[in-house]
């Protein structure tokens, strides 16, 4: 009898062995491979496997399925189906066809995917797998006990990349692709340099995935689940995979992987690694990284799913709301009262703009007159807190300064009035009338609602005024109507009077405003 026995290993390794004698693997009793010239691959972490010479496979087997796996050791892996009889076997059978230098041994061979067979006679051998011991060290002990202290991936990247080297690697450059769920942003992109010592952070826009330069890139392969990659780059060996390989090679590059940092809900980010050692990474180098990569993702998805809650509550409910949700203030009821001007901005004879143009095109003039009012009470400190069908409701919060928040507010309006002309006398422009009011005062700024569903928002007179004083304006064709409270003694304006308003137990001194 053959026993493989081996010392303990404390790196991360690859060992194959020939098998002495026959092997036979069944599925029932059907045999699917028969050999003399049977391997056995012992890796850390994983079970013996045994592969067989391809042409030693009895079993009737299809062409390559889409199914690809990646290991920063051996290559990718390419599966087969098994046909028995009627019933097919998916992805029973894999192989390296291209399997790297540190697993060159199986390059021809194939295995079987567990489930796939019934039986593995050994014959006279017996496997037993190496006692692996514990993978420790510089990175290992500051994953566990420092890196949790770090605020921010930038910080994360660094001290990774800088403890990476502590460790023993020769890496010149580390890299993240993280996607996110930003509306405007496909992602943060983090680049640690050996040369800099610093990260830098880039945010592509989703038009990153229309660019040349990305689909002809290992991110988008990876990110696809096509599976890792693996490129030496010394000596003569080829870089045209992608173009950034010749880019890499140019500035001493002898080593890039890049493999999926995949998060829980099923996204595939990617971690890329470069060296400049003239041997490259070493099996250990990149089984230590291997080895951390789930947790490596796991720090990286905790930061991106603050940056996401952020991005997703200032999208849906603006900046100052949103940072206050993230504060803590999310039980119904949180709030606080404040004084500020109070915007109420409505789309006029928006009915006959939807029948006029058609549904799909007044979709695109309604979310142009969200944008130019979004971004104009944005610029002047305001900040949108709903749309509201066709109409917006903006907030000027006071503070300190009472003055500045109507005087912001009457700018916004007037803006607001202005930009929508000019857009009107555009050649491709469809004239967007807006009817604003605005009137100032103490409202509630926080949550109401039910216990399950609330909605961050003012409640008070002041945003029944405004409300009011937008629908007095539209009916008499003025765009913008304020109260007292608002208007200056130098604004251009013309008093309205004292204005009974709907809901509003006190007519409202009131004035309308010219653009």
């Amino acid at each position: 009898m053959n026993v493989h026995t081996h010392p303990k290993q404390d790196g991360y390794g690859i060992l194959i062995e020939p098998l002495n004698g026959t092997v036979t693997v069944k599925n029932g009793d059907t045999v699917l491979a028969r050999s003399d010239g049977a391997k056995v691959m012992y890796e850390t972490r994983l079970p013996p496997a045994i592969y067989f010479p391809i042409e030693d496979v009895v079993a009737s087997f299809g062409d390559q399925t889409d199914l690809k796996t990646f290991c920063p050791f051996k290559g990718t892996a390419r599966y087969r189906d098994i046909q028995l009889g009627e019933d097919t076997l998916p992805n029973a059978l894999w192989s390296y066809d291209d399997a790297m230098q540190e697993a060159s041994g199986i390059r021809g061979y194939v295995a079987f995917s567990t489930g796939s067979f019934t039986e593995m006679d050994l014959g006279e051998n017996t496997v037993e797998a190496p006692d692996y011991g514990n993978i420790s060290g510089p990175v290992i002990d500051w994953l566990l006990r420092e890196a949790a202290f770090l605020n921010t991936p930038e910080e994360f990247t660094q001290k990774l990349s800088e403890k990476l080297v502590e460790q023993g690697l020769c890496l010149t450059r580390l890299a993240v692709m993280a996607w996110s769920l930003h509306p405007m942003i496909a992602g943060k992109n983090f680049i640690w340099r050996r040369e800099t010592g610093e990260v830098t952070t880039r945010a592509p826009s989703y038009e990153i995935h229309d660019h040349p330069a990305f689909k002809n890139s290992p991110l988008r392969h990876v990110s696809s689940g096509l599976g890792g990659v693996r490129h030496r780059l010394g000596g003569e060996a080829p870089t045209d995979a992608f173009p950034i390989l010749e880019d890499l090679k140019k500035e001493g590059a002898t080593d890039y992987v890049a493999m999926p940092l995949r998060f829980t809900d099923g996204r595939m980010n990617v971690l890329t690694l470069t060296s400049d050692h003239p041997e490259g990474f070493s099996t250990a180098n990149l089984g230590l990284i291997f080895e951390m990569s789930f947790v490596i993702a796991r720090y990286y998805e905790v930061f991106m799913q603050r940056e996401n809650a952020q991005a997703l509550l200032e999208t849906y409910v603006g900046k100052r709301s949103g940072a206050r949700v993230l504060g803590g203030e999310i039980r119904r009821g949180d709030g606080d009262e404040i004084d500020a001007a109070i915007m109420f901005a409505d789309l006029r004879g928006s009915t006959r703009l939807e029948e006029e143009l058609g549904r799909k095109e007044y979709i695109t003039l309604l979310n142009q007159f969200f944008e130019t009012t979004s971004t104009i009470i944005d610029d002047h400190g305001g900040e949108v807190l709903k749309f509201i069908g066709d109409a917006v409701l903006a907030v000027f919060p006071a503070g300190d300064n009472a003055e500045e928040a109507r005087n912001k507010a009457l700018q916004s309006a007037r803006a607001i009035v202005a930009r929508l002309e000019e857009i009107a006398q555009e050649d491709d422009g469809h004239r967007c009338e807006v009817s604003i009011g605005i009137d100032y005062g103490g409202v509630t700024y926080g949550n109401v609602g039910s216990q399950e569903r609330l909605d961050f928002t003012v409640i008070g007179q002041a945003a029944n005024i405004a409300a009011r004083l937008g629908d007095y304006g539209k009916s008499l064709g003025h765009p913008i109507v304020v109260s007292q409270d608002i208007i200056r003694d130098d604004a251009p304006a013309v008093s309205l009077g004292a204005v009974s308003l709907h809901n509003v137990s006190r007519p409202v001194e009131s004035f309308a405003v010219t653009a």
